[in-house]
């Protein structure tokens, strides 16, 4: 599902999509009526990974160390797969566990913001 510089990642758990307006400037004028200077609409990714293995996780830092790179993701807004420029946010890995001898990261989350 997802893909970081081409590289296929573990398949998140949860990934949600914002649709985000930037603003340049917004107020309102003497007739109270909003005047508004909309520059860009960029995405924010956020994703939630099930529990994954220490090869899988290295992977995964590793792929979004850049300060950026391409992902590719689904988009909703247009209804396809597109690839665009990110950066990322804080990379949580909150829960090691240990099963069956091998170390498991549990709910590692991490947020991508378009450029």
């Amino acid at each position: 599902m997802l893909k970081i510089n081409g590289v296929a990642v573990a398949t998140p758990k949860t990934l949600s999509v914002e649709v985000m307006d930037l603003d340049a400037e917004s107020g309102r004028n003497a007739n109270g009526s909003l005047i508004r200077d909309r520059i860009a609409v960029k995405r924010k990714i956020n994703a939630e990974w099930p529990a994954m293995s220490m090869s899988e996780m290295s992977t995964l830092l590793q792929a979004v160390t850049g300060v950026f790179f391409e992902v590719e993701y689904p988009d909703p807004l247009e209804g396809a797969m597109l690839t665009k420029t990110f950066y990322v946010g804080d990379r949580s890995t909150p829960v090691a566990i240990i099963k069956n001898g091998q170390v498991l990261w549990e709910g590692v989350s991490m947020n991508f913001i378009e450029r």
